[in-house]
């Protein structure tokens, strides 16, 4: 009896003479590249280093689009956006030692935000493995362990023919629910060797689906639909699995306000009667929260920000949805789900029951308002008008990315992203130097709108040699750079913890002229001109810099007395 899998399994003819008659020149390096390009990757980031370059060698004889950075960090954190805009594993190649470590922070974001990064390094060679001391260059002891409390797997080859199935298992950890990076080391003789493998064709992949339990999906929808006063908190797992068209409908079905974490921003529509939009940092949002009867969080593990430092104390019941099984039930006790946002929340669609409160859209402009009115009290003019320019002058549908600087830090709470997975930042690692690369990352996934980048002069500095790289590929990013003279955000937490800032201020190079000098134009700008500066350079073809001179300040926090 033939076997319809029995028949899929046989190569076509012109599959067994490629596997008969590879190509001739192929070394491990070919390998890897040709695994790539058969799980369907068309854009590579990295840096090449000595121990890599039987991979760079082979990038040339293949179809995959090289993006170089000139920083391993700034290379990860391009993957890193590249994998939250088009939702793909995003390969990183780094060389050993020194490189591969440069890249750890950029890791540690994209564990923290759930983006798909497959980072691919070499290692020292196969007769060194083991953690003795040979005295190889970049030689580690156990290089794989640095990496391991950082991303989600981790996969050491040690011969030509495991590389495939390796890099196809770490694709598949990548994009398997929750998202997050993995790591593949080779070592620098298997990718150096001539190899007679047949050409890798496409491996079969696909991801493991998170499916929520049945009998908990009943519990929670019924709690849901008898729940006098719901609300939910949406949080970056709602973006990560492309939920926010059915969070909205349930949200709607359950007439539930609904407020989303700094890591959601865009999960709900901005302007809906029913969105407490994201102000997370503010007592107002937290006694509601805690008001309610029946709280829904969904892709969130409450973490200090979202639970606004951990002040947030739940009096109702908690149902959590949450990928990441160790984040479930981590900071407050509830009915924890461990399951995709997407599938969970279709669960619910599916069984709540529709209820009618008109007073929530009432209850939300009533709390919305109260914050209004108290930013309003702390003569904040500035900062928010600053925002509402980059607001305005960003199109619709263009991707931001955020540094770790006070303007950011506003947005987290009051920029309107318009649309899903539009708005990315540091804030889950809270890593400086994210902004511009990352930026540069969405740009290369997606070059037919414009991206804007937004840092302070103190996280410009982290990632300033990649003006080269916006050059060179001609990627269309403009980067606002808020100059305010030194780590304003820490300048101000110093002050008022002691009274005075150390280490806060900065010498820093005349950031139009240093644009200049790379040939990206650049332009000094103005609170009064910034709109109309950054929509021109917006428009503009190409990259560009604008530089705003500005000393900005936070909002008052209410997790302190």
């Amino acid at each position: 009896m033939t076997h319809d899998h029995d028949l899929e399994l046989r190569p076509t003819e012109a599959q067994t003479e490629a596997a008969l008659n590879p190509p001739p020149g192929r070394n491990g390096g070919d390998l890897v590249v040709e695994t790539l390009a058969g799980l369907g990757a068309t854009t590579v980031f990295g840096l090449p280093g000595q121990h890599a370059l039987g991979m760079f060698d082979a990038l040339r004889r293949s179809s995959l689009r090289y993006v170089g950075l000139r920083v391993e960090n700034n290379a990860g954190f391009a993957a890193d956006a590249y994998g939250r805009i088009t939702g793909e594993a995003a390969p990183l190649l780094l060389s050993t030692g020194p490189g591969a470590l440069t890249s750890l922070a950029a890791l540690q974001e994209a564990a923290s935000a759930s983006a798909p990064v497959l980072a691919i390094s070499s290692q020292i060679p196969t007769a060194g493995l083991g953690g003795g001391r040979h005295g190889y260059l970049h030689e580690l002891p156990d290089q794989s362990a640095s990496f391991r409390g950082v991303v989600k797997s981790v996969h050491t080859v040690r011969t030509q023919s495991q590389i495939p199935s390796a890099i196809a298992e770490a694709w598949r950890s990548a994009l398997t629910a929750p998202h997050g990076p993995v790591w593949v080391e080779i070592p620098q003789d298997v990718l150096l060797a001539k190899t007679s493998l047949p050409v890798v064709t496409a491996p079969d992949v696909t991801p493991e689906e998170l499916v929520p339990r049945v009998e908990l999906t009943a519990v929670a929808a019924d709690l849901l639909s008898r729940a006098r006063r719901p609300a939910i908190i949406a949080g970056g797992g709602v973006v990560r699995s492309d939920a926010s068209g059915k969070l909205r409908q349930l949200a709607e079905k359950l007439d539930a306000p609904v407020v989303t974490t700094f890591g959601g921003k865009g999960a709900f529509p901005w302007e809906h009667p029913l969105s407490l939009q994201s102000w997370l940092e503010d007592r107002y949002m937290t006694d509601l929260l805690e008001d309610a009867d029946v709280l829904l969080v969904v892709g969130s593990g409450l973490g200090e920000l979202s639970s606004n430092y951990h002040t947030f104390k739940p009096r109702g019941r908690v149902v959590q949805i949450e990928a990441d099984l160790g984040k479930l039930e981590s900071n407050h006790p509830a009915l924890g789900i461990h399951a995709d946002a997407r599938l969970a929340l279709q669960a619910l669609l599916e069984t709540v029951t529709e209820r009618t409160d008109t007073t929530a859209p009432e209850r939300v402009r009533d709390v919305l308002g109260r914050i209004a009115d108290r930013i309003a009290g702390q003569e904040l003019t500035l900062e928010q008008d600053v925002l509402a320019s980059v607001r305005r002058a960003l199109p619709a549908g263009s991707p931001s990315f955020w540094d770790m600087t006070i303007l950011a830090y506003w947005a987290w709470s009051a920029f309107d992203p318009r649309g899903a997975n539009t708005m990315h930042s540091a804030q889950g690692a809270g890593g400086l130097g994210y902004g511009f690369p990352a930026a540069l990352g969405a740009a290369a996934a997606d070059p037919g709108r414009p991206v804007l980048a937004v840092s302070g002069d103190g996280g410009a500095l982290y990632s300033i040699a990649e003006l080269a790289t916006a050059r060179q590929y001609d990627l269309p990013v403009t980067w606002l750079i808020v100059d305010d003279g030194g780590y304003g955000i820490l300048r101000e937490y110093m002050t008022d913890a002691f009274g005075e800032p150390t280490a806060t201020e900065l010498t820093r190079p005349d950031y139009v002229a240093l644009a200049e000098s790379f040939g990206v134009p650049g332009v000094r700008t103005s609170p009064e001109t910034l709109e109309a500066d950054l929509a021109k350079a917006l428009a503009a073809p190409g990259p560009s810099v604008v530089v705003l001179p500005a000393v900005l300040r936070m909002f008052a926090p209410t997790h302190v007395d």
